[in-house]
């Protein structure tokens, strides 16, 4: 049994509506103003959680604009930038990290980080996070997970492109270092990603393999995917967040606006509640609706006596006959009484 596993004041697992996360990302545009109105909207939108990204261009890369440290692949978002250009243009100030998480706290949302190095955890925990994220580019990098495992915290991982080897290193150094409350992200690292990329039927295979939670960090434009990934048994679900497309920021192209990630609050939840358990029969709500089933029916007014042809009796709405399994059966039985056409065939009408 996989237990529930409580990030500030919210359950997750498979009994709660899913765990949304709103990731912010680079998308404040190194405008704190701007950063504090996509908290704002985030609330709005009806969002469990807003995630931030705890670095620097420099614990990131080196400062360099060629070889391999320039962004050349012609199929990239941010192709022609060098690593640290885009490292330094997408970065959240670490002095922003407090008023961001306040403005969270004040608007009943969960506020946490992704660290991308041993400084940044230490920093975090500084402010006192109730979880932390490792992005599916970090985690194969063990000496962070086991550094981030040590604080005991929950702890949320990206798989990306991890193959299953790597990820049960992965998953065998977070618990080994202490972390008890543990959820996987399938993730497909793609800007943005495709559905068909997406291979949401990964969900349950691992949370068998690694017997925790499951959810999904989506970069699909649209909310399909991430409805689909409740149904399969997600119990988190990322996105990233901006206020509008239109006006850019690093991860803009791929991120959902406030009316799309309010559109995925409601239908991820409705999601949820569809799954409910393996049921056969009427449920409560539909015991009504019984009567409204087919069954046998006199058609024409019969003398007692009279035989039951096809002419005179037939399967109709409602429900309150006999079943019409028992039409053939009851071909060439007599009724016992005059009766009306309109009236139901019961077993005491007939000899």
């Amino acid at each position: 049994m996989i237990q529930d596993i409580q990030i500030g004041h919210r359950l997750i697992g498979p009994n709660h509506k899913p765990f949304i996360i709103a990731e912010m990302s680079g998308n404040h545009n190194q405008s704190l103003e701007r950063a504090l109105a996509i908290v704002e909207a985030a609330a709005q939108a009806g969002v469990d959680a807003v995630k931030l990204q705890t670095y620097t261009a420099d614990t990131m890369t080196l400062d360099m604009d060629e070889g391999d440290f320039l962004i050349d692949d012609p199929e990239n978002l941010w192709r022609g930038n060098s690593l640290y250009k885009l490292y330094q243009e997408a970065y959240t100030p670490w002095e922003w990290h407090k008023p961001i998480f306040q403005r969270c706290n004040e608007l009943g949302l969960i506020a946490f980080s992704t660290p991308f190095d041993e400084t940044a955890v230490e920093f975090l925990e500084e402010l006192n996070v109730p979880a932390y994220k490792i992005a599916s580019f970090e985690n194969t990098d063990l000496p962070l997970i086991r550094k981030v495992a040590e604080t005991g915290k929950p702890l949320i991982i990206s798989t990306g492109m991890a193959t299953a080897a790597e990820l049960d290193e992965t998953v065998r150094a977070a618990r080994e270092a202490g972390c008890q409350d543990l959820i996987l992200l399938k993730c497909t690292s793609t800007y943005p990603a495709t559905p068909e990329n997406s291979h949401l039927a990964t969900i349950p295979h691992m949370r068998e393999l690694f017997q925790c939670q499951v959810g999904l960090s989506d970069h699909t434009m649209g909310i399909g995917v991430s409805v689909a990934a409740v149904a399969l048994g997600a119990t988190v679900i990322e996105k990233h967040f901006t206020l509008s497309r239109a006006e850019g920021g690093v991860d803009a192209a791929f991120s959902m606006e406030p009316h799309e990630m309010a559109a995925l609050v409601i239908e991820t939840e409705r999601a949820w509640q569809s799954i409910g358990h393996v049921q056969y029969g009427p449920t409560d709500a539909e015991k009504a609706s019984l009567k409204h089933r087919r069954s046998l029916y006199i058609v024409r007014d019969m003398k007692a006596g009279e035989t039951l042809t096809k002419e005179n009796v037939r399967a109709i709405r409602p429900g309150n006959g006999l079943p019409p399994k028992y039409f053939d059966q009851l071909l060439g039985k007599t009724v016992k009484r005059d009766v009306k056409k309109g009236t139901p065939v019961t077993w005491d009408l007939l000899w």
